[in-house]
Parts: C-alpha cells; sequence; structure tokens
C-alpha cells in the first residue's frame, strides 16, 4: 500500500512537470557568456557544408543543443567541443572534403572555462593558434592534429596540467626547439602524445623524466635525419622502464643507430613502428621477449635476414598475441615455411618488395583470423590452389602482384571470404575469366592485368563493376566490346588498357555526376567518335583513349573537365581544332595528342592557362601555321614535341622562357603522379630519343626535350637556345634552318642527343661543342647544301665524346 502511495506522488509530480513545459531529460542553458564565445568562433571560418547551421541562437537559443557542444546538466557548462572531420571514408570521400571547416580559430575558445574535450581535428583552421587556448586549464583532451596551424611556442601548454591527450599532429612546431622539455615539465598526467608531420627539432636530451603515465607516443614522419638517432630514444632517462609505455610509433623519421639496445628492452609494449628509418641491422634476439607485442612494423629497415629467422624469434613468446606483422622493403630472403601456423591470431601480413622465394603454404590457409595480406613484389613461384584460402572467411585484402604464381582452382569454386580488394597483378590466371569473381559482393578493387587472360568478360561481370573503386583489367587479350562503364557512387580509377576490346566507346547515361578520377582505355581496338557528355565526369583527373581507331572532332564538352590533369589522345584519327574550350583545363600537366590529323594552328590559349603543363605532344598532324610565341609562358615544359607538324616560320626567341629546361630544380625531382583515391597513376609517355621511341613512367619527370624537326622551319637557330642547359634532347633536323650554328652551343652541358641534320646550316662546328660531356650521340648527318667545313674525321671525334 505504502508503495502505492509513494507511486501516485512520484506520477503526480512528473505531470505537474510536463504541464509546466519541463520534462524528464530537461538540463539547464548554457551560459551567455559560452554562448557568445562560440558565436564569436563560427565568425572566424567558413562552413560551407553547413554543419554548424544549428549555431543559430534564433532557432536554437539553447547552446547545448548545437552540434559538437556537449553542456554540464546541472550548471549548463560547455564540457566539449567536437568539430572533427571523421577519418577517412572511401564511401563518402566526396561528403568528407566538403565539409572541412575554414579559417582561424578565434582566441574567444579560451572563454570555455569548463572545457574539458575539444576536437578540431582534420579541417583546413590556418595560421598562428591562439596562445590563449592555455587559459583552458580544465582540458583534458586536446586534439587540433590535420589542420593548417603553426605556433610560435609551446609555453602554452603550462596552463593544461589536467591533459592527458594531446595530439598536434602535422602542426608546424618547427620553431617550438623545446618542445620536449616543455611536454615532460608541463603535462605530468599525459597519457597520450601524437606529434607526427611536426617537423620537430630534436633539442637536447632530458636529464630528468616525469612522464610516468605515457601510454602511447607517436613522433612519426618527423625526419630528423642525421640530427637523430635511435639511440635518442632510449637518453629520455631509461624509457624501457616506463611501466605504463604501451604503444611506440616512430616511423617515417630516418633515424639511425642501433634499434635492439635503444627500444627493445621496452616489455610493456603493444605496439611497435619503426618503419621507414635507416638502421641497417637484424632483428635481434631481444625481440623474442616482447611479450605483449601484438603489432610490429619494421618496413623499410635494411634487416637483410632470412623469414624464417625472423618468425623464429618472433614465435618465443609473443606468436599466440601478434595480430599484426609488418616487414615490408626489408631486404628477406629465403623461403616461406609453415612456421606461419604458429601465428594463429594473425589479422595482418605484410611480407611485399623482398627477396622471398620459393612456394606460399597451405599453412597459410589455416589462419582463420587474417583479414589482410600483402605478399607482392617477391620472387615467389608456385600452385596456388583452394587450400590457401580454405579457412580465410574474414580475408578482406590480399594483394599478392608481381610474382610468378599460378591461380589453379575448380572453375565452380566459391571462396569461403567475401574480400574487398584483391590484387594479383601478373598472376597467371587465364585463359578463361575468373568465374569464382561473381561470387564476391563487395569487391572495390581488383587488379588482374597481365594475368593472361584471353576472353570475352561475361555480362555479370559489368554488373559487378558498379561497386568498383578501382578496377585494373589491363595487358591482356581480352576482346569484345565494352557494354557500359561502372557508374559507383565512390572515387574510382578504371584501366581497360592494352587489351582488345572493339566497338564504340561507351556512353555514359543518366543525369548524375560520376566520380571517376582516372580512366584508361588506351591502346585497344576501339572505333568511332568520342562522346560529347564529359559534362557529367567533373572529378576527371585521368583520360587516356590512345592507341585505337578513334575518330571524329574532340568534343567541345571536354572543356568543362577542370580537375583534369592529364589528357592523352595519340594515335588516333581525330581531325578538326583543337577546341578553345580546353582552355578551362587549367590543371593539365600533360597534353599528348601526336599522331593525328588535327589541323588549324597551335592554339595562341597555350599559355599562362596551364601554368602546370610539363608535357605537350603534338607531334605528327597537319597543324601548319607558325610556332606562337604564347608557348614560351609555358615556364613549367619538359618536354616539347610539335614535330612532323607542318610549321613554319622562325623558332621563337623567347624560347629560353621555358623555366624548367633552363635548369635542373636543386630539390628532389618527383616523379609525375596523380592521386586516384587509393592508387597514384603514374604519367607516361612515349619520347623520340637517339631515333627511336622510348616510353618512361616513374622517370618521365627527369626528361627534358625539345623536337621541332620534320616541319618547315626557317631563319636561324636562336641564340637563346643555348640557355636550354637541363636539356638533354634537341631534335631541330629536316627543316630549312639557315645561319651558322650557336657559338656558345657548347654550355649545353647536358645534352645527350642533338640532331642538327638536313638543314641549310653554314659556317663551322663550335669549338664549344667539345665540352658536351653528356653526349652519346650528336648526329651531323647535313645537307648536300651545307657549307659547314669541319672533316668527317672531327665529326666522328665529337659523337664519341
Amino acid at each position: 500500500m505504502a508503495i502505492i502511495i509513494i507511486l501516485l506522488i512520484f506520477l503526480a509530480k512528473v505531470d505537474a512537470n510536463l504541464s509546466n513545459g519541463m520534462s524528464l531529460n530537461s538540463h539547464a542553458a548554457c551560459p551567455e557568456n559560452g554562448k557568445q564565445a562560440l558565436l564569436n568562433f563560427k565568425k572566424g571560418f567558413i562552413d560551407e557544408a553547413n554543419r554548424i547551421a544549428s549555431w543559430d541562437p534564433h532557432h536554437h537559443p539553447d547552446c547545448c543543443r548545437w552540434f559538437g557542444v556537449v553542456c554540464d546538466n546541472m550548471t549548463g557548462h560547455i564540457l566539449s567541443l567536437n568539430l572533427s572531420v571523421p577519418p577517412l571514408d572511401e564511401d563518402n570521400l566526396i561528403s568528407r572534403l566538403t565539409s572541412k571547416l575554414e579559417g582561424k580559430i578565434n582566441p574567444c575558445l579560451s572563454n570555455l572555462k569548463h572545457l574539458r574535450f575539444l576536437d578540431l581535428s582534420g579541417n583546413q583552421f590556418e595560421g598562428l593558434l591562439p596562445y590563449q587556448l592555455g587559459n583552458l586549464s580544465n582540458l583534458q583532451y586536446l586534439n587540433l592534429g590535420d589542420n593548417g596551424l603553426y605556433v610560435q611556442s609551446l609555453q602554452w601548454l603550462s596552463g593544461l596540467p589536467l591533459l592527458k591527450h594531446l595530439d598536434l599532429s602535422s602542426m608546424d612546431l618547427s620553431r617550438a626547439s623545446n618542445w620536449l622539455q616543455l611536454v615532460n615539465t608541463l603535462l605530468p598526467s599525459l597519457e597520450e602524445l601524437h606529434l607526427s608531420l611536426c617537423q620537430l627539432v630534436p633539442g637536447p636530451p632530458l636529464l630528468n623524466l616525469n612522464l610516468s603515465s605515457l601510454a602511447i607516443l607517436d613522433l612519426s614522419y618527423n625526419d630528423f635525419s642525421n640530427q637523430m638517432d635511435l639511440r635518442w630514444v632510449s637518453k629520455l632517462n631509461s624509457l624501457y622502464n616506463f611501466s605504463t609505455l604501451q604503444v611506440l610509433r616512430l616511423y617515417g623519421n630516418e633515424l639511425q643507430g642501433d634499434i635492439s639496445s635503444a627500444i627493445f628492452n621496452i616489455r610493456t609494449l603493444s605496439e611497435l613502428d619503426l618503419s621507414w628509418n635507416d638502421p641497417e641491422e637484424k632483428l635481434p634476439r631481444a625481440a623474442g621477449k616482447l611479450c605483449k607485442l601484438r603489432s610490429i612494423d619494421l618496413s623499410g629497415i635494411r634487416l637483410n635476414q632470412d623469414i624464417s629467422h625472423i618468425f623464429e624469434i618472433l614465435s618465443v613468446c609473443s606468436s599466440l598475441r601478434l595480430e599484426s606483422l609488418a616487414f615490408s622493403s626489408c631486404q628477406l630472403s629465403g623461403q616461406l615455411t609453415d612456421q606461419l601456423e604458429h601465428f594463429k591470431n594473425l589479422k595482418e601480413l605484410f611480407l611485399d618488395s623482398n627477396s622471398i622465394s620459393g612456394p606460399i603454404p597451405t599453412s597459410l590457409g589455416q589462419l582463420a583470423n587474417l583479414e589482410w595480406v600483402d605478399i607482392g613484389n617477391n620472387l615467389l613461384e608456385s600452385v596456388v590452389s583452394e587450400k590457401h584460402f580454405a579457412n580465410l572467411t574474414k580475408l578482406w585484402d590480399f594483394r599478392g602482384s608481381n610474382n610468378s604464381l599460378v591461380l589453379r582452382v575448380n572453375p565452380n569454386w566459391v571462396p569461403p571470404f567475401q574480400i574487398l580488394d584483391l590484387d594479383l597483378g601478373s598472376w597467371q590466371i587465364g585463359p578463361s575469366f575468373p568465374l569464382w569473381l561473381r561470387s564476391q559482393k563487395h569487391l572495390e578493387y581488383l587488379d588482374i592485368s597481365n594475368s593472361r587472360i584471353s576472353d570475352v568478360i561475361p555480362r555479370w561481370f559489368w554488373g559487378l563493376s558498379t561497386q568498383f573503386r578501382d578496377g585494373n583489367l589491363s595487358r591482356n587479350q581480352i576482346s569484345g566490346q565494352i557494354q557500359y562503364l561502372p557508374q559507383s557512387q565512390v572515387y574510382f580509377f578504371v584501366d581497360l588498357s592494352f587489351n582488345n576490346f572493339s566497338g564504340p566507346l561507351p556512353r555514359i547515361s543518366g543525369n548524375d555526376t560520376l566520380p571517376m578520377v582516372a580512366l584508361s582505355l588506351a591502346n585497344n581496338l576501339l572505333s568511332g567518335e568520342i562522346p560529347d557528355c564529359w559534362i557529367k565526369w567533373q572529378y576527371l583527373r585521368v583520360l587516356r583513349l590512345d592507341g585505337n581507331r578513334v575518330s571524329g572532332k574532340i568534343p567541345i564538352s571536354m572543356g568543362t573537365l577542370t580537375k583534369l590533369q592529364s589528357l592523352h589522345l595519340h594515335n588516333n584519327r581525330l581531325h578538326g581544332e583543337i577546341p578553345l574550350s580546353l582552355k578551362n583545363c587549367t590543371n593539365l600537366v600533360a597534353i599528348n595528342f601526336g599522331e593525328n590529323e588535327l589541323n588549324g594552328h597551335i592554339p595562341g590559349w597555350m599559355d599562362h592557362s596551364l601554368p602546370n603543363l610539363i608535357i605537350l605532344i603534338l607531334r605528327s598532324n597537319k597543324f601548319g601555321g607558325n610556332i606562337p610565341d604564347h608557348l614560351c609562358a609555358l615556364s613549367s615544359l619538359k618536354i616539347l614535341d610539335l614535330s612532323n607538324s607542318h610549321l613554319f616560320g622562325c623558332i621563337p626567341r623567347c624560347i629560353s622562357n621555358f623555366a624548367a629546361m633552363v635548369r635542373r630544380n636543386a630539390s628532389r625531382e618527383r616523379s609525375i603522379i596523380y592521386n586516384a583515391n587509393i592508387e597514384d597513376v603514374y604519367e607516361y609517355a612515349s619520347v623520340v630519343m637517339k631515333g627511336q621511341f622510348l616510353e618512361y613512367g616513374n622517370t618521365l619527370n627527369l626528361v627534358r626535350l625539345v623536337d621541332l624537326s620534320r616541319n618547315n622551319l626557317s631563319g636561324e637557330i636562336p641564340q637563346e637556345v643555348v640557355n636550354l642547359q637541363a636539356l638533354q634532347t634537341l631534335n631541330l633536323s629536316q627543316n630549312h634552318l639557315t645561319g651558322k650554328i650557336p657559338k656558345l652551343i657548347g654550355a649545353m652541358i647536358l645534352i645527350e642527343t642533338m640532331d642538327l641534320s638536313q638543314n641549310q646550316l653554314t659556317g663551322s662546328i663550335p669549338e664549344s661543342i667539345s665540352g658536351m660531356t653528356a653526349v652519346e650521340e650528336v648526329e651531323r648527318k647535313l645537307m648536300s647544301k651545307t657549307e659547314l667545313k669541319e672533316s668527317e674525321k672531327d665529326v666522328k671525334s665529337i659523337g664519341s665524346t
């Protein structure tokens, strides 16, 4: 009876509260000063995706209900502000890129005195980080990583004594030379420290260590180079005495020295990542005593060991705990054996880019927890059967390309896994198309290139491919028509090049914008005209239709591809003029329209409109007209081929404005790469050097070439050509050039091939030409009208220099 009375009283109070407009979930509203601090913070940045549209006091007066804000239920004080952008989600990449907040961080955030959690990571905040954030004395979690921020000093950390988690990844800390001392002195409660990609400088070693609570230390990608070695870690006053350190990440720092004494005494480690540093020694026996180890990554370290020795060491006491083994590019040799079966909990195995040989043991198929395997780029040679995958029900990523492996499975085989990423490039899979792919319902990345398939793609595959992110079926003998291109909802790359596909280019139906980044249909037997539907391809960066039988004109709608970086239409049957609309493709790096029947003039708009253009190949067309002076504005140009194009007039004297040919960049030359989601796409091109077509890929960035041969050019060779001192190949042959060879032509000391033959040049060969020490071939096959005075003996001696 008493219980019923109490219950009735409680229900009466609830009813009274509801009648007064209150709910059981009511809480105190946020204070006015907290609301104003957030509104002032909002004024300092741009929110294109309207992520914080709820930050509107007119529609949502209580800021505790705003996006990313958490308040204390009793006091209303703002305790947490989380505006981070989630980690890369391949299924929603476009949304992630457009949801970043841009602008400055307003010091007004320091007015949120009760804030305990602040996460602004993954946005595009830039500029100097306000030191006033050091006034947030209650802060326990601070993540400002992956923005464009920098600091003059880290002294502001002195105001954050309760901080347990600090992430400043990608922040420029190069001015904070005493970062280590400050973190050690000011943050005694720190449990996680993330300072990757921060341009850290080493600073003096510590004498006393206060970081007794530290569990995670990430100093990766700081490129300490020769200023620090791995012994620095042990100088942290005996780091291995820490009873708390569980995760140590030092990858990508070029650290040198002895890894065993510095690292392998830290017995509490569960994750160790020393990859892509420069110590050169074998994995020590002490590594076998890290009994709590779950993940080890030594990729890029030159271990020079037999793979069986690695497995033997790690099987001492950690084999049953280990979940991730990464030894990519470690100069490992030997053969894979059944030692693998000791690592029963293994989820990830990375042994790619070594010299491991022999057969793949069937015990691989017994590791039922395996999710990710990469054994690509080795010397493996064996037959792979169903047994190698027997119990791999959790496998979602398998990469084994560039080995001598043969896949021999029953035609009706149904794999036990549902894989997302599959790379079997250069395996022998054919001649039939692999029918077992039909069972894979979640396949996003597929590489079965160069796998000896000489079959027609079955109709079901074109339906399956709509889920692809990347697909590479190149370098086979696949025939038939391309029924349609996959229309996935994520960025992706499709390569069907070097096959025997025939018929017309596939048309795109529907009104949606396609998210494709790279498409290559090169070197097939495709015919017909290029469809004029490119307005739907707004994310396209690479397009290769070269080496087919495509006719008609270049579609005007290609000018809508404003993100396009590489456009190859050469070796087809195209005619007409280059459309003016391509002027809008201002991001172009490479244009190759050679071996067609294009006419008109070389467009004058190819100047400041294409500031990034490195490669311009228009050879073997029917242009006519002269070489426009506007081309000289292409200061990034490294390869210019206008040969055999019916051009006349003089060689422009402004040719010396090709700055990239005048001198080599003193910094490291980088390959020409376009990012296409997960897989990077290398630029490649065939250029004529030393009288033959040579194809360049990852070294194309090193080529410097000017080829104006087989035209009707007249006048003298301009003296300014000698300024192109980074040039390797100069071909001006088969024109009507007159006058003398420039006297100082020998200043072009990097020239390997120079051909001035079949012109009407006069005078003697300049003495300076003997200074061309890089010359491998200097052709002097001069026409009968030439009046050069040098003897045949002199010419031969120059060619052999």
